[in-house]
């Protein structure tokens, strides 16, 4: 939350009524307004003001750390915050008496990350309020434009496709960043066309790679503490049929590997789009 020095013509209208003078209809409440919101991301907020005055406190829910910036207007003032999960974010303004002059509503969408492949575009939609620490990784990789040339190492009918570890040879890429702590059970499950993390039999190892499930799979979920199964973070919004047909390529061993495609099939370009 954050105090700072603000009045709203609504606010002037209940300060006039407490003190016995003025109009008694609320008048109407300001103007607010957000720039382009997106999970993760810094996002500007803007709030038409009619007088300044002393006592008044805002708030963003899913957008902790609200603090005023340079206002490019003198008619609003202007905040920044970075949304940390997806859904509704309740923008409030609270005297120092703790009633509430404003509540305004604004939509944090689910990250998109569209991958482009030789063989067609899948569109992933991301879910951090379940896997927060694993969605953030995945979007750092995405975002440093690590996926980029990787192929689908790994192809299993009727199991997963997996990608993340290997360019075009069968040349292994290492991770650039920490492994990541296993977040299971998170109530996703490895159902068909769900997008999920891979790892080595240490639960907390994952770092780059990443499956999609072609089927339910429902025997890689979490069962106990010794069977913690494999972490759910996000599903194919579009593009599961060029899911299925990377799914349907031969593949054969080589260098020690199984199930690699005898054809590359290569990720052109991973990007946010939402």
């Amino acid at each position: 939350m954050k105090s700072l020095y603000w009045i709203t013509a609504l606010a002037i209208a209940w300060l006039l009524s407490a003190c016995g003078g003025g109009s008694s209809t609320p008048l109407a409440s300001p103007n607010v307004q957000t720039s382009k919101l997106a999970y993760g991301s810094p996002v500007a907020i803007y709030v038409g003001v009619s007088q300044l005055n002393q006592g008044i406190t805002f708030n963003a829910t899913l957008c902790p750390g609200l603090y005023q910036v340079q206002s490019p207007s003198p008619l609003y003032l202007a905040y920044t915050c970075t949304p940390t999960g997806t859904g509704t974010m309740v923008f409030t303004a609270t005297d120092s008496g703790g009633k509430v002059l404003l509540t305004q509503n604004f939509t944090i969408p689910e990250p998109h990350v569209t991958l482009v492949t030789s063989m067609g575009t899948v569109v992933l939609e991301l879910n951090p309020n379940a896997a927060p620490t694993t969605v953030n990784n995945f979007l750092k990789y995405v975002d440093s434009g690590f996926y980029a040339n990787m192929i689908f190492h790994r192809v299993i009918a009727g199991f997963v496709i997996q990608s993340g570890g290997f360019t075009p040879g069968l040349n292994s890429v290492s991770p650039v960043y920490p492994a990541i702590n296993l977040e299971t059970p998170n109530g996703l499950s490895n159902l068909t066309g769900t997008l999920a993390m891979a790892r080595t039999t240490d639960p907390n190892s994952a770092t780059s790679q990443f499956y999609i499930n072609v089927a339910d799979n429902t025997n890689l979920d979490y069962v106990d503490s010794n069977n913690p199964g494999y972490a759910v973070f996000g599903k194919v919004l579009t593009g599961l049929d060029v899911v299925n047909s990377i799914a349907k390529v031969s593949t054969h061993t080589i260098n020690g590997y199984s199930d690699v495609p005898v054809s590359d099939v290569i990720i052109t370009s991973a990007s946010r789009t939402q």
